[in-house]
């Protein structure tokens, strides 16, 4: 058993690799989540209470004994449980936490015999028994058994020349209203949605790759949304090559702690 902490793109890649290789998942999230990447999050099940991301299903748990019966059905289960009070009651094999915070928001080695921090914020051998980079370039994915992964720089990763400006961010605080879909295409300067009247603008020509639903809270410089400048719109429904490389990391450091 293995239970995953967060239900974003990063932590749903995860999730699909390791169902493919037969192992059973649990998922958690906010109550309210707040991925980007919708259509390829797990998360999305809390809200819409199932979800397929490619060939993989993951179904909403309201308590770990419902969360058991999607699993062994075969099924993802997801449960809205931000603090992960379900490792009270369910002792997984592996404790994954891809909640992708920068920092370690409450992981301890001792929650489960592997325990795989993914990103920056963890220490090999200190809080988790592995790490694995999250940091685009030469050295994504790789497997860390002493120390840390690259501290983040707050610039992300370079895809067709473009860092900071694939993103949308939110203008000012407040409620942010959506004014363009996943999957479509958009250019610099189009409003993409709103927070409180206040227009949220494409910085990039591309495809629309995620953005925040109507209702959601966000506050000024908020991560709203997300622009793929390479404009290829099947790439918005399937789990990115970032994700998968993570994933393969995550996989070879439980193999590796067995």
């Amino acid at each position: 058993m293995v239970i995953i902490k967060g239900a974003g793109d990063i932590a749903s890649g995860i999730a699909l690799r390791l169902f493919h290789c037969g192992y059973k998942i649990i998922m958690t999230d906010l109550p309210n989540p707040t991925s980007i990447r919708r259509t390829v999050c797990f998360s999305q099940s809390i809200i819409d209470k199932k979800i397929t991301v490619e060939d993989v299903t993951a179904e909403y748990a309201e308590n770990p004994e419902k969360a058991l019966d999607i699993v062994e059905k075969g099924n993802i289960a997801v449960v809205a449980d931000e603090k992960c009070e379900i490792l009270k009651s369910i002792k997984p094999d592996v404790l994954v936490d891809a909640i992708l915070a920068k920092k370690n928001t409450g992981t301890n080695i001792a929650d489960a015999p592997a325990v795989i921090g993914v990103g920056p914020g963890f220490t090999a051998g200190k809080d988790c028994h592995f790490v694995v980079e999250t940091k685009r370039g030469h050295t994504l994915g790789r497997v860390i058994d002493n120390g840390s992964a690259i501290p983040n720089t707050g610039i992300p990763g370079n895809i067709e020349g473009f860092t900071w400006e694939r993103l949308i961010r939110a203008s000012k605080d407040g409620i942010f209203v959506q004014k363009a879909e996943i999957g479509d295409i958009v250019k610099k300067g189009d409003i993409v949605g709103h927070v409180d009247g206040e227009p949220v603008f494409a910085l990039i020509d591309g495809v629309l790759r995620g953005i925040l639903p109507t209702g959601t809270r966000v506050y000024k410089g908020m991560k709203s949304g997300d622009v793929d400048p390479r404009g290829n719109i099947e790439n918005c429904y399937t789990v990115s090559d970032k994700a998968l490389s993570v994933a393969g990391g995550v996989l070879e450091a439980i193999l590796r702690k067995k």
